[in-house]
């Protein structure tokens, strides 16, 4: 499933955002990268631990918390910790998949990549290029969103980013372990999800119909979950 978030930040925590990501540190991008992606992967990143990654990580996640649609296409049981890279002009990321273990760093925690997450942070306007490109079965998917916005697929998916050609392209990545492992019931899921709010909103006050997909959801969240 391949799914827009909008406004995940909204303007006051972007401005932040940015204030942040304008006095922070960069470096390779490759520091994060595993041997088959190192081989396609250009562009700079905020050292992990830095001041300014700690307080976009806690910027993002909060907001994560105050976005409904997330916590419901996801399900989530662990995030990464998110972070943070910039392409400039002829920078890029070519095709790869996403590990599909990440180990937190200073933790030692594992969580297993079901869900890739990219928030864009720049104007689409200020840049060319930078599209974010996910391939699946129907063929190519070119994402190029809003600041602010998020765009979440299956870490599964083969996927780049396309080079820069003026200007720069901030964004904040993460993985997340969701609870439902299997992407094809987590859609399922969150399809009920949306035909249950639906309905809510559709039916008279005290429709049986609503509370009764409501006891289908919990049961098949029962019955298919880790946690």
């Amino acid at each position: 499933m391949l799914l827009q978030l909008p406004e995940v930040l909204k303007a006051g925590p972007l401005a932040e955002a940015h204030a942040l990501l304008a006095r922070a540190p960069w470096v390779d991008g490759r520091v994060t990268a595993g041997h088959q992606s190192a081989q396609v992967k250009d562009n700079l990143q905020i050292p992990e631990g830095c001041p300014e990654h700690r307080a976009l990580g806690e910027l993002v996640l909060s907001a994560l918390e105050r976005t409904p649609l997330f916590i419901s296409a996801v399900l989530p049981l662990k995030v990464f910790p998110p972070l943070f890279n910039r392409y400039d002009p002829g920078m890029t990321f070519g095709a790869h998949v996403d590990n599909a273990i990440r180990i937190v760093p200073g933790q030692g925690t594992r969580i297993r990549t079901d869900v890739s997450c990219t928030l864009f942070l720049s104007d689409p306007a200020s840049y060319d290029g930078g599209e974010l490109i996910v391939e699946d079965t129907y063929g190519e998917h070119r994402v190029k969103l809003p600041a602010g916005d998020a765009v979440l697929y299956p870490a599964t998916s083969l996927h780049r980013v396309a080079p820069i050609t003026r200007g720069s392209r901030l964004a904040s990545f993460f993985w997340v372990q969701s609870m439902v492992r299997d992407d094809g019931q987590r859609g399922l899921l969150f399809d009920l999800d949306m035909a249950i709010n639906r309905a809510r909103g559709n039916l008279p006050p005290g429709h049986a119909a609503p509370t009764e997909l409501t006891a289908v959801y919990h049961n098949l969240l029962r019955r298919w979950a880790d946690a």
